[in-house]
């Protein structure tokens, strides 16, 4: 009777032995390359991903989003599409915006009305279309933009924003 009951815990004991080691191991092994966890990927792959997902988008750019320099002219007024962002990077620039409303200067964190001038560097976000940013009629000089998202080139008005 005590060799059988002996036995009984001897098998349970290994029953439990054995359980706990491959648990442990299954779960080490979903770490390795190529298991559920860690999927192997090609090179192709991996090198679409890279160049921003096959479609839209330029160097180290998110999926979709154009990001160019951009040359605004004397007499020229750079506006933003909805969700654009601008960081002037060369010249003296103005703000514009076709209503009372500014545009969001977030390097400072405060929103520059129309007219007033743009610090080169900021980073200027733009929730709505029409504003932007164009040269100051004073200098009569070009501005370089760097340009994430939308946008399109119009005439400036001759009052030099609303």
């Amino acid at each position: 009777m005590k060799k059988i009951g002996l036995t009984a815990l001897f098998i349970v004991i290994a029953t439990a032995a054995v359980t706990i080691y491959a648990h442990s191991d299954s779960r080490a092994d979903s770490s390795k390359p190529g298991s559920i966890d860690d999927p192997l990927v090609t090179k192709s792959y991996v090198d679409k991903l890279l160049a921003g997902g096959g479609g839209g988008g330029g160097q180290g750019t998110a999926v979709g989003i154009k990001t160019e320099v951009v040359t605004v002219n004397p007499g020229e007024v750079l506006l933003a599409k909805a969700g654009a962002q601008f960081v002037l990077r060369a010249g003296k620039g103005v703000a514009y915006s076709s209503d009372a409303n500014g545009i969001s200067d977030v390097t400072d964190g405060k929103d520059i009305k129309s007219g007033q001038p743009v610090e080169n560097n900021h980073l200027l976000i733009f929730p709505r279309d029409g504003r932007g940013v164009m040269p100051d009629p004073k200098t009569g000089k070009s501005l370089t933009v760097l340009v994430m998202g939308g946008y399109e080139i119009a005439a400036a008005p001759s009052a030099g924003g609303s």
